[in-house]
């Protein structure tokens, strides 16, 4: 069944960031409603200026959540894009999870090609995994070869088609690390079992469960909740929207 069409997840894809006071919080359940159904409700008058201020309070909370999880590190193995793009995508995902290959295979090539290459749009990849050991040690792994330069060849390759328990056992991700040009496949292995691949693990993990993200792919872009492997268009809407406010937000600075 897709994940979109889970209403606890779309609501762990929101999130609960913990600094954030209750009633943004409620506001982000809102949010997490809005997205799965994408309803207008087409009030005016005293109701339209309640929903405006309820606009600007949702805005203020997805400006948070990109403070907060956008890290813009210059040479992120883990990130393809400018580092100065107006819109940053932050995904969460597992090795193990079907929908987050859905997502590698049919959309992200796409939203590199019209958004990423264009300076648009940034992505940031998080490892999240949520299928125990096997899980793990595929996440350990893509840091692993991202130390050498080869992280999106054999995150690719991990989502070219479904794995799971001992398709990402340690030999054969190394037989994937080779097939994905990863060049030194002894520093690969030391890198994979390291304290420096728990720590990243870790690092990334502990941002996801701050969020209150519980299932895979869960998705912000620029701090805006999207979960599960919804249609292309989606993504793409929500970067345009995205960009077009943070265009707004710099003409505004500037005047």
């Amino acid at each position: 069944m897709p994940t979109s069409a889970s209403p606890t997840r779309k609501l762990a894809a929101v999130g609960a960031v913990v600094a954030l006071v209750v009633a943004v919080i409620a506001i982000g359940i809102a949010v997490g409603k809005a997205v799965e159904g994408g309803r207008d409700t087409g009030e005016s008058g005293a109701a339209a200026s309640t929903g405006s201020q309820g606009d600007a309070a949702q805005q203020k909370m997805f400006d948070d959540l990109a403070e907060k999880t956008s890290r813009r590190t210059a040479g992120d193995p883990l990130a393809v894009g400018k580092k100065d793009a107006p819109v940053v995508l932050v995904e969460y995902a597992d090795y193990a999870c079907s929908f987050c290959g859905r997502f590698t295979r049919e959309t992200q090539p796409e939203l590199v090609k019209k958004y990423v290459d264009a300076g648009t749009l940034r992505i940031e990849f998080r490892n999240f995994p949520v299928f125990g050991a096997d899980s793990e040690r595929a996440a350990r792994a893509s840091w692993a070869a991202g130390q050498q330069g080869r992280f999106w060849q054999l995150h690719d390759t991990l989502y070219a088609k479904t794995r799971k328990g001992g398709d990402l056992a340690e030999d054969k991700l190394v037989e994937l690390a080779r097939a994905s040009g990863v060049p030194d496949l002894d520093r690969f292995r030391t890198d994979l079992g390291s304290a420096g691949a728990e720590r990243a693990l870790k690092k990334d993990q502990d941002e996801g469960y701050r969020l209150g993200v519980q299932s895979t792919p869960s998705f912000l872009v620029n701090g805006r909740p999207i979960s599960g492997a919804q249609p292309t268009e989606v993504f793409a809407q929500a970067v345009e929207d995205a960009a077009a406010k943070a265009g707004a937000k710099g003409s505004g600075a500037g005047e």
